[in-house]
Formats: C-alpha cells, sequence, structure tokens
C-alpha cells in the first residue's frame, strides 16, 4: 500500500504522541510531511529523530488561527487537541475542535487535499450498549466536566460531514480509541497512562472507583496502520479504530504491575464524574472495509511500551 514520493501530508497537532507516529509512517511510505503544532500539548522531543530529513517540515503554529501553507497538499490530518482530562477543561479544547476543524477543512479545500480527522471514542460518552458500532448516537453529558472534548469531537465529526456533503470534499473520520505506546503523555489523567507512569516510579496505582470499569487499549501502530488505511482509501463514514478486546481497570492495573515488576500494590481512590464505565469497539467496519484488525496484544504493547520509557525513547 505504498504511495508516491511526491504526495505530501501536512498533520496538525505533528509533535503529539499521535501525531509524531503518523508522521513517521508517512515518511516511511514516501510522503514529504509537513507538521504543525502550536506545543501546548505537543513535544518537540517526539521529533528529534527527524530532524535533518528533508522530507520533514514543522511549523509552529495555533490551528485555530487562520493558517498559510505555500505548496502543494495531498492529504490534511487533523490531528491537533488537547485530550487530556486534565487540559479538556479549558477553552482550547473546543477551539481546537471547532475553529481548528473549521480551519484545517478550508486548507483541505483550497488544496483539494482528502481530509482525514482524528475523532475518539468519546463521541460514545458512557455508552449505553456494548460495544458500540459507528451507528450507535452515543450518551454524552453536554454540560458535564467532560463535555468540551466529547462535544468538540462530535462537532468536528459534524463539520467534516457538512464539508464532504456541501463542499464535496474528499473526507474520512476516524473514532480512536484508547491507545497507547512510545511518546504517550504519562500523569495525564487518564488510567492506563497514570498506571504506566506510577509504576515506572514505584508508586500504588490509582483504580478510579472499584475498578470493574472496562477498557479496551490499542497499540499505537495498530492505530496509525488504521488511520493509514482509512486515508488511502475512499471511504467516509466514521470508522473504529481500536482493540476490542475488553478489560477492566482493576485488571488492566494488576497486568501492568506483573510487567512492570512493579510490587507498590493498588490504591482505591472515588470515581470521576461522567466516567465511562463501558468501553468497547465494534470493528466490523473496520474490516470489511479497511481490511483491518489489530495485530498487538495488550501484554506485548505493554512490554514495548515499558521498554521504551526505560530508554528514554
Amino acid at each position: 500500500m505504498g504511495s508516491s514520493k511526491s504526495t505530501t501530508s501536512l498533520i496538525t497537532g505533528g509533535a503529539g504522541f499521535l501525531g509524531s507516529h503518523l508522521a513517521d509512517r508517512l515518511l516511511a511510505e514516501g510522503h514529504r510531511v509537513i507538521a504543525v503544532d502550536n506545543l501546548t500539548t505537543g513535544n518537540l522531543a517526539n521529533l528529534e529523530h527527524l530532524a535533518g530529513n528533508e522530507r520533514f517540515r514543522f511549523i509552529k503554529a495555533d490551528v485555530t488561527e487562520y493558517l498559510e501553507i505555500d505548496e502543494p497538499l495531498d492529504f490534511v490530518f487533523h490531528f491537533a487537541a488537547p485530550s487530556s482530562p486534565l487540559d479538556i477543561h479549558f477553552i482550547p479544547a473546543l477551539k481546537a475542535g471547532a475553529l481548528g476543524t473549521h480551519n484545517a477543512l478550508g486548507l483541505a479545500k483550497l488544496k483539494k487535499a482528502r481530509f482525514v480527522l482524528a475523532s475518539s471514542s468519546d463521541c460514545y460518552g458512557d455508552p449505553l450498549v456494548q460495544p458500540q458500532s459507528e451507528d450507535y448516537w452515543g450518551n454524552v453529558n453536554p454540560i458535564g466536566p467532560c463535555a468540551v472534548y466529547d462535544e468538540a469531537k462530535r462537532f468536528a465529526e459534524a463539520m467534516t460531514m457538512a464539508y464532504h456533503r456541501f463542499h464535496h470534499l474528499d473526507t474520512a473520520i476516524a473514532r480512536l480509541f484508547n491507545t497507547y505506546g512510545p511518546r504517550m503523555p504519562l500523569r495525564d489523567g487518564r488510567p492506563l497512562s497514570g498506571f504506566i507512569a506510577q509504576a515506572l516510579e514505584g508508586e500504588p496505582l490509582v483504580l478510579p472507583g472499584n475498578g470493574e470499569q472496562s477498557r479496551c487499549c490499542c497499540y499505537v501502530s495498530d492505530i496509525i496502520e488504521g488511520v493509514f488505511r482509512l486515508a488511502h482509501s475512499r471511504f467516509h463514514e466514521p470508522v473504529n479504530l481500536g482493540n476490542p478486546g475488553e478489560i477492566t481497570l482493576r485488571r488492566l492495573a494488576e497486568l501492568i504491575l506483573e510487567l512492570s515488576g512493579s510490587h507498590s500494590g493498588i490504591e482505591i481512590h472515588p470515581l470521576p464524574v461522567d466516567e465511562p464505565k463501558l468501553r468497547q469497539p465494534d470493528i466490523t467496519r473496520a474490516r470489511k472495509v479497511l481490511g483491518w484488525e489489530p495485530c498487538v496484544s495488550l501484554p506485548e504493547g505493554l512490554s514495548k511500551t515499558f521498554e521504551a520509557f526505560r530508554h528514554g525513547d
């Protein structure tokens, strides 16, 4: 599934966890890559290994403001969004989903590029059905503490489909479920990242509630493979990308303790408001349309993640 060396892709949020891994994949496929990031939550360390690559360019800019690119583009990947529960309560989460998406769509329209939106399983809120398929409309509290992120992603999807229908823009929507791996931000308020950080530091793992909430964790290389296949498809409706292997947070914490060798134990903390009780992707559409499903097991992915962080990657 290669591509022409003349292909140019722009990634908003290109210095972030997912954006930097996407840049690596696109460069490996022969693309020229322009990474745009205002570094509010992105980290230039994620791109250090690309210094000197003549097919890579970094632009420090805020996607919520007008963005001018002086060259043709074939793809615009909109990955810019503060997604940490510690960050999303601030206005930039809504601005990235609204103004940022509007600007990125406008750029794709101007350049006649295929637009790929990084949406989120948070569009489903605290779901009432399990697993979640793309035709489920979700259960979101529009004024709850998580609303700024949930509704930003829902709005971004609505605007993307509006540009597709009205302007006939070539668009794609990836609904990404929990993703982990090297370069992921630690201590960002999510249980998985917190567990990994606490295990690495020998601290007790903080378990929200009774730990019976379910999550599905997908290794970053699998997610990027799905995004790449979606970008090179002709599909326009939302596509779930995630690992359907469900695990409770308690079992996840226990597994992380086992794999890390930590003996620090588990602490029970109160359950956050609007914490999803269930989260599991139905990836039937991804299998059918993209021929995609994850291949990295949770123990294998977590082992790779611990190794990367211990070596400072």
